[in-house]
């Protein structure tokens, strides 16, 4: 009896320890490029929700979770995809926590993932475009479309009685889309776009774009760029020239690295970057803090909420094949249920285990709409004394 009874504990432990594994899930972020200065706190956010997962062992039986970084370069496509496929093919991720830029995304998701039935989640492909493209259920995003920015953008620059913008905006996807849907607002509102002209990353000189803005003329130059790349160059060519005094800036502009590089050369200037308040994002932020990192980063809350979204539908599936645990992902981010804020994964785990409903709201108030978007709230911004400051949220 005693030797049977050994037999069954060893049967039972064995059986448990098969039961857990290491769940791999994609980090791919445009490491190098553009916004690579954005990337390690987006990448902070995101391994943040996977090591508290980790950490809990609640996760699938005991499964750990462990990141798998891929390097969009955020401007490549081919190598975006490439690195996609690597993930996938040679790694074994079960899901994507990204891609990072819209052009990148849309490559990944068209030639890769949905190839594969790779679940992906961005925290910050936000073309409008993305919002109507075929996706087989497979893509969400945290970050709002910049259909959204560009009307909120809109208001911000008439609440600063400035009725007039000269208009660029870098030459892909995202600059496209964001230019667009700002004019189109902006109009619409009653002001006066005088030139919506585009501007190519990786140039050493931006003169003549900048010659031709400054002709244009109008009362702010809207710069829809990136602050590692072309954005700032359009910046710096303004200000040296003296052709505007107030820029207006999105959220591919508004990052640390503008404080670093203009100081108060750029004072009383503005914009707005996707972002939000209360509990949920004041947790983050104690976590972050306590991690290394600054939560404050755009969109680095919205990693943390793409990253715990993958493991929480994962768990209410009681899968991680994609096919199966994309379906509950807009279940598990609206609810109806007991609200998850950061910090709170391991006990989400818990009532999920126990068969309770969870409504995930997360370190940025998450809320899917159009099959898979954040609705989104923004955090307007000025420029004080060189530094980025809150003024309000919308």
């Amino acid at each position: 009896m005693r030797n049977l009874l050994l037999v069954s504990t060893a049967i039972a432990m064995t059986g448990t320890a098969a039961l857990a594994d290491d769940v791999k899930i994609g980090v791919l972020l445009g490491f190098t490029g553009p916004l690579e200065s954005l990337a390690p706190g987006m990448a902070s956010g995101a391994e943040l929700a996977m090591k508290e997962v980790s950490d809990s062992g609640k996760f699938m039986d005991g499964s750990t979770v462990t990141p798998v970084r891929g390097d969009s370069t955020c401007i490549d496509a081919g190598a975006a995809t490439s690195a996609a496929e690597r993930l996938i093919t040679a790694e074994g991720v079960k899901g994507i926590f990204g891609a990072m830029c819209s052009g990148a995304t849309t490559a990944v998701l068209q030639n890769v993932a949905m190839a594969n039935g790779i679940v992906m989640i961005s925290p910050s492909a936000t073309s409008p475009a993305l919002s109507t493209m075929d996706d087989d259920g497979l893509f969400f995003r945290t970050a709002p479309s910049d259909a959204r920015q560009g009307d909120v953008m809109a208001d911000i620059i008439l609440e600063h009685d400035i009725k007039s913008v000269a208009l660029t905006y870098t030459n892909n996807d995202y600059g496209k889309g964001l230019a667009d849907s700002f004019q189109k607002a902006f109009e619409e509102k009653g002001g006066t776009v005088t030139i919506s002209a585009a501007h190519e990353d990786g140039k050493g000189d931006y003169s003549a774009e900048v010659g031709a803005l400054a002709s244009a003329g109008g009362d702010a130059l809207v710069v829809a760029g990136y602050v590692d790349q072309g954005g700032s160059g359009i910046l710096r060519g303004a200000l040296d020239a003296g052709a505007f005094d107030t820029f207006v800036l999105p959220d591919g502009m508004v990052a640390s690295a503008l404080e670093q590089n203009f100081g108060d050369e750029l004072d009383d200037s503005f914009g707005q970057i996707p972002s939000s308040e209360g509990e949920g994002k004041d947790k983050f932020l104690e976590m972050a803090t306590a991690a290394g990192f600054d939560g404050n980063q755009v969109y680095s809350g919205e990693s943390y909420d793409a990253a715990a979204l993958i493991m929480l539908a994962m768990a209410e599936a009681k899968s991680t094949d994609p096919s199966i645990y994309k379906e509950k992902i807009m279940g598990i981010a609206n609810g109806p249920g007991e609200k998850i804020l950061p910090g709170q994964l391991g006990h989400a785990l818990d009532l999920i285990a126990e068969g309770k409903a969870i409504d995930y709201d997360g370190a940025s108030s998450v809320n899917f709409i159009n099959g898979g978007e954040s609705a989104g709230t923004f955090r307007e911004v000025e420029i004080k004394d060189g530094k980025i400051e809150t003024v309000k949220y919308r």
